[in-house]
């Protein structure tokens, strides 16, 4: 190999925190000295340092190193001295790669401690070596992953800086305290979601305000990541951001570990399922108590909360469910003029219409607004009344209303453990009649991959149930924190998104009894924060008049069978279709002049408000 003397010799030093460990002799001066005598010492004088400082060697990102690898394919560097082969990197592959390009680039390799220069060919040992440094990154990064492991499993904050909201003590390190300004930024954004505003929403309004964001604000405090990056838009918060501080469980009170892992050459760390946290309750001050991040997490699960087109958010939306098929029902904007809000199942109109879902479920969304205002009014007027009886009714639990589920749950746990004796049981005897030479080794084969996948199915089964049981025992219904709410308010006569989403978890809506009729009755099913479904004592009416109300009942739903059985025919017989033709006209007329005697008061539309709050555009 024959070197140009008048490239540049390139002197690569590098040393990462665990290096700092070894001592003196692996700073990165005592390298420079190292390798600027072997350069003098060998008449290499036209020499360069490029050095990485605290950078580990698994990775090749490292500025000094991608320099001196620039300046090798621009042709300007002859000759690399390192002091070891570690400098350049701890993975074998990579460091593979890199010899393999010096060779193909004429650059010369010298490894000062490892005895090699690449001038001399090849060193068989070099690729063991190379093994042996990676493995040394393998081992230190055991080392430390274990002592993270023994202080998260022992309920200590693993993080290397406190989240949004916290601080650490400066009296003890290991202890998060309240950042009171941060403090109150969290709280107005859980507020506001539960408020009905979405995260977009929420993070225009921080931003308005000139709210620092987290990095912005903990970089003020000492703390973070991004303690020397310049900020060009310093209160300019993303909605991923909010939505990321709404999933923050820490904010309860809970020091929550091992969220992410890492391998030992990633650069980034990655988020493992929630199953794998390691979650220590009550281990510092809480900023939002229980009932709200539940309630914030059971309106994240629903729906969006867009404007129904005339400028407002309907505070039911994300809470009408279908009774069928359990999904929200969408807010159904009538083109008519009227105004009028109708909630109708989400899952019917999907292709082919009716399959998903057999029905609409239409229901009038102003009805169900006054359905609920009275039933809570009832509530209130019967906990006013009688709150021992109210709280006694509660205690009961769910156990009745569960039961029956419960029966099912516990005899197909039965079937299936007694299916997986049964497998285990065939199991034996086919390895028994495979030894025998009765039973093929391929047709054992088949066999053992079919029960071992029907085992793995029927555990999983077993698994997902108990975790329902578990559920059914652990749920109870606490009349106490339900009665804490309902007393906050004094009447019930206008339902805003927060009061709706404090006290009630879902309206399931079940078919129309006559679908068809306008005029027929329709099933709701409230069901109450805390309490579940719920209905207070109703005073029942004298058997006289108890008979006189049925009879009048049945009178009335006799009538509107045969209304509704007339109205069916004239619909089947085409005339319907003729009379629809004819009034057409005159129906457009008529909706002209009444969306112009009832404009839009608010002027917006669904795509301004998106372009308000912030959301992205999607591309088409």
């Amino acid at each position: 190999m024959k070197q140009n003397s008048n490239l540049t010799v390139a002197l690569y030093e590098r040393l990462s925190h665990d290096d700092e460990q070894q001592g003196e002799s692996f700073s990165i001066s005592n390298q420079k000295l190292l390798l600027e005598t072997y350069a003098r010492e060998h008449g290499m004088n036209n020499y360069k340092h490029f050095f990485d400082d605290g950078i580990s060697g698994t990775r090749f990102d490292r500025p000094g190193f991608m320099a001196m690898m620039n300046g090798i394919k621009d042709g300007e560097i002859g000759t690399v001295i390192v002091k070891d082969m570690s400098r350049l990197g701890r993975d074998y592959l990579m460091v593979g790669q890199i010899q393999e390009m010096l060779r193909q680039k004429n650059v010369r390799l010298i490894a000062i401690n490892d005895n090699h220069d690449s001038i001399h060919g090849d060193d068989d040992l070099l690729p063991f070596k190379n093994i042996m440094n990676e493995w040394y990154a393998k081992d230190t990064s055991k080392k430390i992953r274990s002592t993270f492991q023994a202080k998260g499993k022992a309920g200590k904050h693993v993080a290397s800086s406190p989240v949004y909201g916290y601080i650490k003590n400066p009296e003890n390190k290991e202890e998060w305290i309240v950042d009171r300004e941060a403090a109150e930024v969290v709280k107005r954004i859980y507020r506001r979601t539960v408020e009905g505003a979405g995260p977009y929403q929420i993070a225009r309004e921080l931003e308005a305000d000139k709210i620092d964001i987290p990095a912005v604000h903990l970089q003020k405090l000492g703390f973070g990541l991004h303690q020397k990056v310049k900020f060009d838009e310093p209160y300019h918060w993303w909605g991923s951001t909010v939505t990321h501080l709404l999933d923050k469980r820490e904010y309860l009170g809970h020091t929550v570990n091992f969220k992410t892992r890492k391998h030992f050459k990633d650069k980034k760390s990655h988020y493992v399922d929630e199953s794998e946290w390691l979650i220590f309750e009550n281990t510092h001050e809480p900023i939002i108590d229980e009932e709200t991040w539940n309630i914030v997490h059971r309106i994240r699960g629903n729906c969006k909360r867009y404007p129904n087109g005339w400028g407002e958010v309907n505070p039911l939306t994300g809470i009408v469910v279908c009774a069928d098929c359990g999904r929200p029902m969408h807010q159904h904007r009538t083109s008519n003029g009227k105004r009028e809000c109708n909630y109708v199942c989400a899952n019917y109109s999907k292709s082919p219409v009716g399959t998903v879902c057999p029905s609409g479920h239409r229901v009038k969304g102003e009805a169900v607004l006054e359905l609920v205002k009275q039933t809570l009014r009832d509530i209130r007027a019967y906990v006013d009344l009688d709150e021992e009886g109210f709280l006694k009714e509660m205690e009961k639990g769910v156990e009745d209303e569960h039961r029956d589920e419960i029966i099912l749950a516990q005899r197909k746990i039965d079937s299936n453990n007694k299916r997986l004796g049964e497998i285990e049981s065939l199991f034996c005897r086919m390895y028994e009649d495979n030894i025998l030479g009765k039973l093929p080794d391929s047709r054992y084969e088949a066999l053992s991959k079919q029960y071992d996948a029907e085992q793995e199915r029927l555990r999983h089964e077993i698994c997902e149930i108990e975790k329902t049981l578990a559920g059914f025992h652990t749920e109870t219904k606490d009349g106490k924190k339900f009665l804490n709410i309902i007393k906050k308010y004094d009447n019930f006569d206008e339902l805003t998104p927060y009061m709706l989403n404090e006290l009630v978890e879902k309206i399931a809506v079940h078919e129309r009894d006559r679908k068809g009729s306008r005029d027929t009755t329709q099933k709701i099913d409230i069901y109450f924060s805390f309490i579940g479904c719920y209905l207070p004592p109703q005073e029942e009416p004298d058997p006289e008049e108890q008979a006189r109300l049925a009879e009048e009942l049945a009178k009335r739903e006799e009538w509107k069978d045969k209304c509704h059985e007339r109205y069916m025919k004239y619909r089947k017989s085409g005339k319907y279709k003729a009379y629809e033709k004819s009034y057409e006209g005159r129906r457009r007329a008529l909706m002209a002049e009444k969306k112009a005697n009832n404009p839009n008061p608010y002027g917006i539309s669904i795509a301004e408000y998106r372009e308000q709050i912030g959301e992205p555009k999607v591309a088409k």
